[in-house]
């Protein structure tokens, strides 16, 4: 009996001027050794580039090409914006190479729109490019959630051993409170619930962050947003048989006690938990997208241009994010 074709996950390369194309050619090699046995990584990127960086490492020049990503047999590499890229240097901010990670995004969701694809894995895009190019986006979580069309959506770094969710993200300290609410609150514990249901097989118990030190201290600190905005969030949360507790205060999440008492922590603001994350599983964490049409998975890390097209970066963090979409089926659904 002949086996199911394995899904095909598309890989976008993100900025090409960061370290996103010396980490496809590490999971290109490991796909062709075999190392990944339940999906097709799909490359949208630019070969050129990848045969630049390539050369400069000493890295075989092995990319199967597909001419559309549904082609794809094996591991492959979908050329998009294969012009224009020469001027490229590693290390450096430029428009092209912003406009370059946005196209390998806007392809990559058109394939799964289009059903090519059964989920999308990044790697990292830098802001400023992006913004360089004329595209206005914070990060992949929003221009994710807009092009897909998501009613709603937060971000979620997960490691076996750490995970957490945000209620906001990528925006200043100051403007963190007008964005709570206990709507928006709510949404994400219903989001991190169905995640981690999916993810670790069982009811997961979740603890919530306060916003301001020692979680507001009784409105001491802060403008009462834990009795005001998060305390109703859980309560009702718990009503719809959610295992959620808190507001606690941010310092006392992360304790060994409380990674092994509670699954998931849901956080108020972008370093909340990021800091943590990092910290803890810098090379193994995955950035997940809740609540889009298809699985969106990408590495917790940055283009870290210092080190840029040297072979230093760490493939770790690409493996687990293109590993996870597996265990992620059926969560492209809005959560309850």
């Amino acid at each position: 009996m002949n086996s199911p074709p394995l899904p095909r996950l598309a890989v976008t390369m993100g900025d090409p001027a960061g370290v996103g194309p010396e980490l496809c050619l590490r999971l290109l090699a490991a796909a062709e050794a075999g190392e990944f046995t339940d999906c097709l990584p799909v490359v949208f990127g630019s070969i050129a580039v990848l045969e630049r960086v390539a050369d400069r490492l000493g890295l075989p020049r092995r990319f199967p090409l597909v001419a559309e990503p549904a082609a794809a047999t094996a591991a492959a590499v979908y050329d998009v914006c294969g012009d224009g890229l020469e001027a490229i240097k590693p290390g450096l901010v430029s428009p092209a190479a912003g406009e370059a990670a946005y196209q390998y995004c806007d392809r990559a969701i058109a394939a799964a729109l289009a059903g090519s694809v059964a989920g999308i894995v990044t790697a990292p895009l830098n802001k400023e490019a992006l913004q360089a190019a004329g595209h206005h986006y914070p990060g992949h979580t929003e221009l994710f959630a807009e092009r897909l069309a998501a009613e709603r959506s937060c971000m979620m770094q997960y490691a076996d051993d750490i995970a957490c969710s945000f209620v906001t993200t990528h925006v200043g300290y100051a403007e963190v409170p007008g964005l709570l609410s206990p709507a928006r609150i709510g949404e994400v514990l219903d989001l991190t619930d169905a995640a981690l249901r999916r993810i670790r097989g069982r009811a997961p118990r979740l603890l919530v962050c306060g916003l301001n030190p020692h979680a507001g201290e009784h409105s001491l600190f802060g403008g009462g947003e834990e009795e005001r905005l998060i305390a109703p969030a859980v309560a009702a949360a718990v009503a719809r048989g959610i295992d959620a507790t808190g507001p606690v205060p941010g310092d006392t999440a992360f304790t060994p006690r409380a990674r092994r008492e509670y699954d998931g922590v849901v956080c108020m603001y972008h370093d909340q938990g990021h800091i943590p994350v990092k910290m803890i599983a810098f090379d193994r964490a995955v950035n997940i997208t809740l609540g889009l049409p298809v699985p969106r998975t990408s590495v917790d890390h940055g283009t870290a241009f210092d080190i840029a097209w040297q072979g230093l970066a760490d493939p770790g963090s690409l493996f687990a994010a293109v590993r996870l979409p597996a265990r992620l089926a059926g969560l492209a659904v809005k959560a309850p």
